[in-house]
This record gives structure tokens, C-alpha cells and sequence, in this order.
């Protein structure tokens, strides 16, 4: 498999943890072909080893059979996704299009995109739903010009039940944040995440991968469902202290006490804002 590095510069979740392995992608990308493109005669395949792997921000990205493939998991609502997406597969293109001449007689090759987010946040959302950046024109246009669709599939346990049930690795992700905000309404959050991921080894959800990934899963666990509250903190400090702390400091952070398995400091860290500061200069981060 080749891989091409795009940006990797924010926390890994869970759900790319998991997809980033090769069979788990290769089950996730037929169940979306068999469930959500049937009407465009998509075959199941057997194999991704052709495809090349890109690792930008928190998606799981490749081009495969003259395609290129982005799924994004999301647990809120962001009505700006085509934007974003225009703005990425815009990088990508040109990174695979340097050496060519756009000028040429002949024409450029490029891979087909698709763009699809899973969601599974905590606000209702239908099970499918299809964004538009047209719907994002400040003057809306009858036949737009320019225009870029975004999937967005809701994986909430009770949702998509097709597609879960040919994944059976996304149904047990669904299973497993289930349980993460089941165990989290009755204790503090840190310890609600350490009781669901032993609830799920038991039960065999995940249990391969969370066996051998505790520590980490744990870690990434607690700031990923702890994200949208800590950024509004966050946020509230920039405008009190007119400055900027910024998401990239904080994964930044993150990922050094992830890889020292430091997950008391991490939980602590994302409330305890003299003690972030105080990480920061222990780690030399600015």
C-alpha cells in the first residue's frame, strides 16, 4: 500500500484508528457501494492493494479504481462540509497534477471524487442527507456552475441498519459510543470511557482492537467525546484574553500525552487550564 501524506497535523479518533487498516476500509467501502450506490452498479471488491492512502486532518482518504474516497466522521453538525471539501480535494488534485501541463492539447486525468461523512453526534439528524455547496451561494443560481454534494450517513445505532450490518466493524464503532455515552451519564467521563471500553472486551465489541489499543483508545476517547464542550471553552478564553490558543496547540498536546500514555494528565488538561499551560511549557509546545 502507498501512502501519501497530505497533512497529519490533528488527533487521531477512533474511527480512523480503526479504518485506517486496510481490511477494515476495504469492508467499509463495499458496504457504502453496496448500500448507497447500488443504483450506479457498484461491484463488491476483494482487494485495496492498488489503492494509495492519504492522511489528511481526521479522514480516512484514498483513490482507488480511478476514484477518489473520502469518508469523515463527524459528531456535529457542520453545514460547511462541501466547502471544506472543495478546499481539500483542490490540494489533493493539484499535488497529483504538478507534473502535468494544463495547457496541453491533451487532457488531464483526474480520479472521480466522493465525499461522505458519518455522523453519529448526539443532535437528530436523518438517516441520509445530501449537502450542497450551491446552498452555500450568497446568490442562488437555478443551474449552478460550480457544485460539489457531500453524503452524510447517520451511523447511530437504529440508524442505517443496512449499511451497519455489512460493516460489522462500524456497527461495533456505533456499539462502542453507545456504550461510551451510556457508562458517561452516570459517572465522571473519564472513568465512564475506561468502564465501556472493559464492557466492550467482554462482550466482544471491538474487542480485538481495544484490547491491544487500551490505553490509546481510552485517551483518544476522552478528548474526542469531550471535544465540542473543551472548544467552546476555549473559545471563551481567547475572547477574554484577546488572544489565541488555538485547536492546533491542543492536538498538538494531545497527541504528546497520548504517546506518553499520560491519561490523567490528558483529562485534567482539558479542564484545568493553568494545568494545560503548564503541559505546554513542559512540552516545549508555543
Amino acid at each position: 500500500m502507498k501512502e501519501v501524506n497530505v497533512q497529519r497535523n490533528q488527533k487521531d479518533t477512533i474511527f480512523r484508528m480503526l479504518f485506517r487498516e486496510k481490511e477494515n476500509l476495504l469492508s467499509l467501502y463495499n458496504a457504502v457501494n453496496k448500500t448507497a450506490y447500488a443504483d450506479e452498479g457498484e461491484l463488491e471488491i476483494t482487494t485495496l492493494e492498488n489503492a494509495v492512502y492519504m492522511n489528511y486532518k481526521n479522514d480516512v482518504s484514498f483513490v482507488f479504481d480511478f476514484q477518489l474516497m473520502l469518508y469523515e466522521h463527524q459528531s456535529t453538525v457542520n453545514p460547511n462540509m462541501p466547502l471544506r471539501d472543495l478546499l481539500y480535494v483542490t490540494d489533493v488534485l493539484q499535488g497529483r497534477i504538478r507534473n502535468e501541463d494544463l495547457y496541453n492539447r491533451s487532457l488531464v486525468k483526474i480520479p472521480a471524487p466522493k465525499f461522505i461523512v458519518f455522523y453519529n453526534g448526539v443532535d437528530f439528524q436523518p438517516e441520509r442527507q445530501t449537502l450542497r455547496l450551491s446552498k452555500a451561494f450568497e446568490k442562488k443560481l437555478e443551474h449552478p456552475e460550480l457544485e460539489l454534494t457531500v453524503s452524510v450517513y447517520n451511523i447511530n445505532l437504529g440508524h442505517n441498519t443496512e449499511l451497519l450490518e455489512t460493516c460489522h466493524v462500524l456497527k461495533e464503532y456505533a456499539q462502542y459510543v453507545a456504550q461510551v455515552r451510556a457508562f458517561a451519564k452516570n459517572m465522571p467521563f473519564a472513568e465512564g470511557v475506561k468502564e465501556a471500553v472493559d464492557y466492550c472486551i467482554r462482550e466482544g465489541i471491538l474487542r480485538d482492537f481495544l484490547s491491544k489499543n487500551r490505553a490509546e483508545a481510552v485517551a483518544v476517547s476522552i478528548y474526542e467525546y469531550d471535544e465540542e464542550k473543551h472548544m467552546k471553552a476555549v473559545r471563551e478564553e481567547e475572547r477574554e484574553e484577546g488572544r489565541e490558543e488555538g485547536e492546533e496547540k491542543m492536538s498538538k498536546l494531545v497527541q504528546k500525552l497520548i504517546g506518553d500514555r499520560k491519561d490523567e494528565d490528558l483529562q485534567r488538561a482539558l479542564s484545568d487550564r493553568e494545568y494545560r499551560k503548564k503541559l505546554y511549557c513542559e512540552y516545549g509546545i508555543e
